[in-house]
Order: C-alpha cells, then structure tokens, then sequence
C-alpha cells in the first residue's frame, strides 16, 4: 500500500505547475474582480505575497554561493582527473565546453528573434520590490575581476566569477595532490551534498513562493503576463531543437562521416528515458551501454566521457539559462550590450561546470547568470512554474551531446565499430 501511495503522489514539478497556475489565476482575480483597497493592495498584494514570495527568492540567494563553489570544486576535480585518458580527456572537455558555448549562442540568438520578454512591463513590479540591479563594469575589468584579491570577500559579497575562478583552481589543486589532501577533497565532495539536500529542501517550498510571487505579479498585470511566458516556453524548444536536430547533427556528420539519423533513430530510447526523468545521471548506465550495443562505440571511451558529460556538458541548461537572460532584461526594461552577451556566453558555460544532473538544478545557477550581468532574479519565478517541460526536454538535449561527443573522440581514436553502428537490426536492451 505504502508504494503504491508513493507513486500516486503529487511530484514536485507538478505541485509547482499547479502553484503557478493557481497564483496566476488568484492574480487574475485581485486585478479584475476585486476592487482596490487596503485588504487587497497592502494585506495581500504587498504583504502575504510580497513577504512569502521574496522570502523564497532570498531562500534561492542563500543558496547560490555554497552551492555553486562546492559543486565546481568537485566538477573541477572530476575534470582534473583525466590523466587516465591523457589527450582523450582534454579533447572530450574542449569539445563539451565549444558545444555549450554554441548552444548559448543560438539560444540568445533565437531569443532575441522572438522577443519573449517584449510585452512584459516589469518596471513597476521593480521599484515596489526595491529590485537593485549591479551596475554593469568593462569587459576589461570583467577579466581581471576573475581573479579575487581576497576570495572570503567575493564569498561574502556574492562576487560569482571569483567564486567560479577560485573553486576551479581549488579542485584542479586538490585533484592533483591526490591522496595527499584526501580529508580536505571528502570535505568538499560531502559537503556538495549538503548543499544538493539543501537545494531540494528549499525546493518542497517553492510551489507556495511560485504562487505568491506569480499571484502578485499578475495581480499587477493582468493578461499581458501570459502571452511572452508562451513566448519564452516557445524560444527554448526552439532553441534546444536547433541544437539537437541541427548543430549536434552537424557535428557528427562533419567530425565522423557517420549517418545522424541513425544515430538519432538508435539512440531515441536514451532520450525518451531522459526526457521521462529529467535526471541526466539516471540516464548514464543506458547511455554507455546503448552507445555499445547499437552504436558500437567502446566502452573504454563511454565509460569516461558519458559521467564526465553528465558533470559539466548542460548545453539545455544552457540554452534555457540563454533565452532567460534575454527574457529578463526584456520584461525589465534593461539593455544588454555585446559585451553582456559575451559575459553570459561565458558564465553559463562555465556554470555548466559540476551543475549536478538532477531536476531543475538549472534554476538555481540560473542566478548566477543573472548576477553576472546584474539582472533582478524575481525574473526566474515567471519562468519556474513552467520549468518541468522545458526541465525534461533539456535533459533530452544534454544527454544527446554527451552521446555525440563520445562517438566523435570515440571515432577519432578507431574506437567505433562501424559494422554495429550501421547494422538496421536494432537489439533491444534489458
């Protein structure tokens, strides 16, 4: 009874959506149906929604700094160890961070096409929430802020390329005195799951900050909030289809010779199974073994760069991280120039480093992102209740490139047997 009480339970992303919805709706109704007054305006408009919901948003700030440092720490580790593959890890790693650059690429691309913040007028949401936004530096100084002069100041203050410079340095330290500091690398490693329970913690309150935050957002804007929320759903799945269907094919045709539409034909399973979980890690076991049976790449090769993509390749992480950026500053009002672009190109690709791949993590390090070009992260509650969709999709688009980049060194090193990967007998896996 208990187990079949568990898997009729309502999962979190659902309970989101419904907080979504259910705050929209609520909204809908303050600003239609309800009069203004001191009940609606000042008890519920902006003090039970506007507590409750910059409650959950300060719960999501409390979170960015430990989790992003101890989760690059040990992704910088994992990278550090490809000593066991010598030149095949160092092409692997290039290879995932050249597809994830270019996944963020067509993301802002497609997003400026479409426009999905346009319509949205934030503006007056910001000044009542007192929403601060960084003030932008040169790209110059951008560079040379990379590196902290006091790293428990860029800690303390939120400083995230420092953050990000010196957890991967740390990790790469760590990895290459090895048994030396083992105490100090189980530290970061356990302390990385702290910070992950944590997240999850925080997360089981999120349809009821979802809720508030959207309630009072629509409260305040009536309709005009629901046309580039669609909007934005649409330039992601646009976004992760362009990747998937286009640049990974590309790729593999150009690097490889080998068919894409075979490859895709046999390896839809792993994506379908990835896309029903939303869990890149979940995937690992039958992706290596989907690669060998069907695509007859080698083991050897999978085995190495299948977990190390699911630690630091999220290029549908980075595709949605992209298109929010654009999303955001258009709904504020706020001009992003070539520099901020190039900013964002570069902070999601390193973000994508040691980004755990559990559901909606993204989310999280999503306000990194906005902090590296000083956007208001109240932005990422619009787009959370609709996450779980776009969540799944990514998670299809991630797994995907990690396989394609494996048959590509893979290929490069004679590891694929052709005679398998051509062969139309499909065999099934158990």
């Amino acid at each position: 009874m208990k187990k079949e009480e568990k898997q009729t339970k309502i999962g979190l992303s659902s309970k989101i959506f419904i907080g979504l919805i259910s705050g929209a709706l609520m909204g809908l109704i303050f600003n239609y149906l309800i009069p203004q007054s001191y009940i609606r305006d000042i008890v519920f408009v902006d003090g039970i929604f506007y507590i409750l919901g910059q409650g959950f948003i300060r719960l999501m700030q409390m979170l960015v700094v430990p989790l992003v440092f101890s989760s690059l720490v040990c992704g910088s580790m994992a990278i550090g160890d490809t000593k066991q593959l010598g030149k095949v890890g160092v092409k692997t790693i290039i290879f995932y961070l050249i597809t994830t650059a270019l996944a963020i690429t067509v993301a802002l691309t497609v997003a400026n096409f479409i426009n999905p913040g346009i319509g949205l007028n934030m503006n007056n949401i910001q000044v009542a929430d007192n929403v601060t936004v960084s003030n932008k530096t040169p790209f110059t100084q951008t560079i040379l802020n990379l590196i902290p002069t006091n790293i428990f100041y860029g800690l303390t203050n939120g400083k995230m390329l420092q953050v990000i410079f010196f957890a991967l340095f740390l990790g790469v330290i760590l990895t290459r005195l090895d048994d030396k500091v083992l105490t100090v690398s189980n530290f970061f490693s356990e302390f990385n799951d702290i910070m992950m329970e944590m997240t999850l913690l925080v997360m089981r309150v999120a349809p009821y900050g979802v809720f508030c935050l959207i309630a009072r957002t629509f409260a305040s804007t009536g309709f005009s909030a629901f046309i580039p929320m669609l909007k934005y759903m649409g330039s992601v799945l646009l976004a992760l289809f362009i990747q998937c269907f286009f640049v990974y094919t590309i790729l593999l045709k150009t690097s490889t010779g080998l068919s894409p539409i075979i490859f895709l034909k046999k390896f839809f399973p792993v994506m379908a199974f990835a896309f029903s979980t939303a869990t890149s890690n979940a995937t690992i076991p039958l992706s290596i073994e989907t690669l060998k049976d069907k695509l007859g790449v080698s083991k050897k090769i999978s085995s190495f760069t299948i977990p190390l993509g699911a630690t630091i390749n999220m290029d549908g992480t980075s595709i949605m991280q992209g298109v929010a950026v654009v999303f955001a500053a258009q709904a504020y009002g706020i001009d992003l120039s070539m520099m901020d672009y190039l900013t964002v190109i570069g902070t999601a690709t390193i973000a994508s480093i040691g980004t755990a791949g559990v559901p909606s993590v993204g989310l999280i390090t999503l306000t990194m992102v906005f902090n590296s070009v000083g956007l208001p992260i109240e932005a990422i509650a619009l787009i959370m209740g609709i996450d779980r969709i776009l969540d799944m999709t990514r998670t299809a688009v991630n797994i995907t490139g990690d396989a394609i980049c494996t048959t590509v060194i893979a290929n490069k090193n004679n590891q694929v047997d052709k005679e398998i990967f051509y062969n139309t007998a499909i065999k099934d896996l158990n």
